[in-house]
């Protein structure tokens, strides 16, 4: 999945920091897990791992993937599971069209003139949503299969969306992508004996705990995540939100983040290094974030252990929708100090 400040780029780097930096780590906090591909690397590399993210469908992927330990087997099924949501119709259920909120809102139809999927594709993806759910009522799927079958839906979405990259706004054409029918794919699980955990709290609920080291990769600047996401939030969940705007954007008044604010990020930032209880602290973040680097140096020396402190940069290329940015500069870091 494409995601605002992903770090697949940067997993060698941060792994390195760790390796260099710290001493006797085994457990880890992902405190900003994501899209989950942190959580996964530190998982693959042998941490017990806890994953949490505020948004619930970041939550999702991280149950669904990281938090599972070995592939779901699907016992309570005589056939192949991903392959039968594939090709699932609407004669297949008992389910009707008015139920299908993703259809209903977010493509084209009498009563919508939203354009971020195609019908067919809408449908399906309601189809799929809905049946997870009956399963998982009906007492046919474990909860590692339950959160392995919404993370598949939650990761194939993005494929036929008619966006740019992000869920803000759609395209006012057909992108080639929708008209590719949905398909879910097998999540990939990497096998652990290592305890894994994922949660869906407030950042500040999990500074206490007392974990080896805390990874933070709070937003950067005033781009909140949830407007940005809001129908995977929704297909996450599910829960038939009221809409608002041309958009069709969910409620999000009371998720809003502490970091995306200019009167609020540096007292965020010293929240979280100050209240941090884990031995080790790494936090991502960039030159252009709305706290300065100086100011966020300053911070991190102020509550570091002797003079642990540390900031690595490395050259990165910005976000990039179908608009072209050209602009040269950006460095990508990592702020590392030991707390206690």
């Amino acid at each position: 999945m494409r995601y605002i400040g992903g770090k697949a780029l940067l997993l060698d780097a941060i792994i390195e920091t760790i390796n260099s930096e710290t001493e006797n780590v085994h457990t880890v906090i992902d405190i900003f897990s994501g899209s989950g591909v942190v959580g996964n690397a530190l998982k693959a590399k042998g941490y017990r791992v806890l994953s949490n993210d505020f948004l619930y469908f970041s939550y999702v992927i991280a149950r669904g993937t990281v938090g599972i330990s070995t592939e779901p087997s699907f016992a309570n099924f005589h056939f192949d599971v991903l392959d039968y949501l594939n090709h699932l119709t609407l004669q297949d259920t008992e389910h009707t069209i008015d139920q299908c909120f993703i259809y209903n809102n977010y493509s084209p139809n009498e009563n919508c003139n939203r354009m971020y999927f195609q019908n067919e594709n809408a449908i399906k993806i309601d189809l799929i949503r809905l049946q997870i759910e009956d399963w998982k009522n009906a007492g046919l799927l474990t909860e590692d299969e339950y959160f392995y079958l919404l993370a598949a839906l939650i990761n194939a979405v993005p494929y036929v969306a008619n966006i740019t990259g992000v869920f803000g706004a759609y395209l006012k054409f057909w992108d080639k992508r929708t008209y590719h029918p949905l398909k879910l794919e097998k999540p990939s699980i990497i096998t652990t004996d290592k305890q894994i955990l994922c949660r869906n709290v407030d950042y500040k609920q999990l500074l206490t705990e007392k974990y080896d080291l805390l990874y933070a990769d709070p937003p950067y600047n005033s781009r909140e995540y949830l407007p940005n996401y809001h129908i995977l939030e929704t297909i996450a969940k599910y829960d038939y939100p009221q809409l608002q705007g041309v958009t069709g954007m969910r409620p999000y008044e009371n998720q809003k983040s502490v970091f995306c604010r200019k009167n609020t990020v540096h007292s965020a930032f010293e929240t979280l290094i100050k209240d941090c209880q884990s031995r080790y602290l790494l936090i991502s973040y960039n030159n252009e974030g709305l706290i300065g680097t100086e100011d966020l140096s300053e911070l991190c020396r102020e509550y570091a252990v002797g003079d642990s402190f540390r900031l690595v940069e490395m050259d990165y290329r910005r976000y990039k929708n179908k608009i072209p940015n050209n602009k040269a500069g950006l460095k990508e870091q990592l702020y590392f100090l030991r707390r206690n």
